[in-house]
């Protein structure tokens, strides 16, 4: 093995978060995509080993690769894991960030939270050192807005290590003769006030309050974090890096989570220089089609902005039984060797069609007079990219056109073969999707040349979020507690709404099963309430006939994006699985 396969494989390694790469493996194949494959040119380079962005795409192994890659004597001949630059000073503000400032509201507020089960003892001192290993390990945590947020976000920055104490942001709530029953109400209404008092533009972002039970019982530490500074993804890394220091204060050592391998401001950089690269450019005709004018309801776009701010008297929320929802995120995405996503969008899919042509009485309307015909225009959240030790917001947003054309609703609303047609379509279509959508916020929100003609394009009138799997119900020291799920996207009442309508879901798997709870939110002024609890009843009737769908005989089958035959089709398939069938 040569010394650039040797480092190649290191990289592959550390980027897509895997234990071991083969030299044989190639990079998309394990599942790399451009935005990785430029962290790896870019920690190539560090390490005296050059290679481009398009070798590493289009390279079929490792050891092409490195058959391939030149060395760069200048770097020093360094070799192995090499840290990137870039961790302190001014910060190039990412997509996301510049989605947020667009946003015409209060948004000092907006944040994610976790509560989690302290172990007996643990106390104010313990928490404050546990914290500021947090705040000194993961730099987003320490992230400063002088000028607050702004279109376009402007002189973000993020100070060196030590200068944000923990002990200004930690407060200490004695719990001790406080009774179990009593204690979620009391958690939530201490992380109330810390939510009140994260202040993006003073550099305050996390905020902690801790629950002293004394030295016989758990406590309960809860982190408040602005969104700016966390997603789903982090907090999974930021609770092992809590079992981390604690474990290390408990032996006498001082608490030292893991070192991060990409900085987030050399993230941010890269993500800059990415929006104007000419794979990027070619992207901007495919989402200026995609955003094209449709009619409304929840077909089409509006311009931002206009929208009543959120308000609790305009939200629903749904939670679907485990004896649905084990099915429907296990089974159902294997049907058509898909994703969770697949599934609850094709649903919703189907379910803002049959909304749509919903007649008083309960009749519908035929598919021949829906002016949209069968398409549905969704914003989707994705969770951006997994840089294994990176805390930051990561999410990606972009537009989504489903198109189902004449499905027979009724049939799919019955668990029939049409909801597996759809099912199998909606899936070709996300995957049919650039890059998962990375490309999107980079032309609209960090490229001149392209940003305003997509912003003049509009926004979808529905946004849809699956935040994923959270673990609920376990007992241990530094597991999720009872009475609190992963609180996310949380703010003050006024929050400003992104779309007109929009859909939070998220797994919680406790000690019944895994259920599926779902918030519908929409703005005052775009629908009435009724019409929305509506579309969210439709929404889980269409997953519960995928669940069901599950167990039909014949359910399961290949799409076209399955195959590497050139120019097959869904019919083609159909009929070849159809012919192997009554062979078999």
């Amino acid at each position: 093995m040569t010394d650039h396969e040797t480092v190649l494989r290191t990289l592959f390694e550390e980027v897509l978060g895997l234990p071991e790469v083969h030299p044989a493996q190639s990079f998309t194949g394990l599942g790399g995509d451009s935005i990785q494959a430029i962290q790896v040119v870019s920690r190539a380079r560090l390490a005296g080993v050059v290679v481009t962005t398009r070798e590493v795409l289009r390279s079929e192994s490792v050891s092409a690769l490195a058959a391939a890659a030149r060395t760069d004597d200048r770097a020093g001949g360094q070799r192995g894991p090499v840290e990137p630059p870039r961790r302190f000073g001014p910060l190039a503000p990412t997509p996301i960030m510049e989605w947020l400032g667009e946003l015409d509201g209060p948004v000092d507020s907006y944040n994610q939270s976790l509560v989690v089960r302290t172990p007996a003892g643990f106390d104010a001192a313990a928490a404050e050192g546990v914290v500021q290993a947090l705040l000194d390990t993961h730099d987003v945590l320490r992230l400063r807005l002088p000028e607050g947020l702004a279109t376009p976000v402007a002189a973000a920055e993020i100070p060196e290590p030590g200068t944000v104490a923990a002990a200004g942001l930690v407060r200490r709530v004695d719990a001790r003769t406080v009774a179990d029953e009593d204690l979620p109400a009391l958690t939530r209404r201490h992380m109330r006030t810390a939510r009140r008092l994260l202040s993006p533009r003073d550099g305050a972002v996390l905020r902690a309050v801790l629950l002293d039970r004394g030295a016989e019982r758990q406590g309960r530490l809860a982190l408040v974090v602005h969104h700016l500074a966390v997603d789903g993804v982090s907090w999974r890394i930021l609770q092992d890096d809590l079992r981390t220091c604690w474990a290390a204060l408990a032996a006498g050592a001082d608490p030292a989570p893991d070192a991060v391998h990409t900085p987030f401001a050399h993230w941010a950089d890269l993500l800059r220089a990415e929006a104007t690269s000419g794979r990027r450019m070619a992207e901007a005709a495919h989402w200026e089609d995609v955003l094209r004018t449709a009619p409304a309801p929840l077909a089409g776009v509006r311009e931002p902005g206009g929208l009543d701010p959120e308000a609790e008297r305009n939200t629903h929320v749904l939670t679907l039984p485990p004896e649905f929802t084990g099915p429907l995120l296990t089974a159902a995405p294997g049907l058509v060797n898909g994703t969770v996503n697949d599934v609850l969008l094709t649903a919703l899919a189907l379910a803002v069609l049959s909304w749509r042509r919903a007649l008083p009485g309960g009749a519908r309307e035929d598919a021949a007079h829906d002016p949209a015909g069968g398409r549905v225009l969704v914003d989707v959240e994705g969770h951006g990219l997994d840089l294994s030790r990176t805390v930051g917001w990561f999410t990606t947003v972009y537009p989504v056109g489903l198109d189902l054309g004449r499905t027979d609703l009724a049939d799919a609303r019955a668990a029939g073969p049409a909801l597996g047609a759809a099912l199998r379509l909606v899936k070709e279509q996300l995957r049919a999707v650039p890059d998962k959508g990375i490309g999107f916020g980079l032309l609209r929100h960090l490229n001149t040349r392209t940003g305003p003609g997509l912003a003049r394009r509009g926004i979808p009138e529905i946004g849809f979020n699956y935040l994923g799997r959270f673990p609920m119900g376990d007992d241990g020291d530094w597991s999720a507690a009872p009475g609190h799920a992963f609180a996310l996207d949380d703010a003050d009442e006024g929050f400003p709404m992104a779309h007109a309508v929009e859909v939070n879901a998220a797994a919680h798997e406790g000690p019944d099963g895994l259920t599926l709870s779902a918030t519908w939110t929409w703005a005052g002024n775009a629908y009435p309430g009724d019409r929305v609890r509506a579309l969210a009843e439709e929404w889980f009737a269409m997953l519960r006939a995928l669940a069901r769908h599950t167990t039909r005989p014949g359910a399961a089958g290949l799409t076209p994006s399955d195959v590497s035959l050139a120019d097959i089709s869904q019919a083609d398939l159909d009929a070849f699985e159809s012919e192997l069938g009554e062979l078999l």
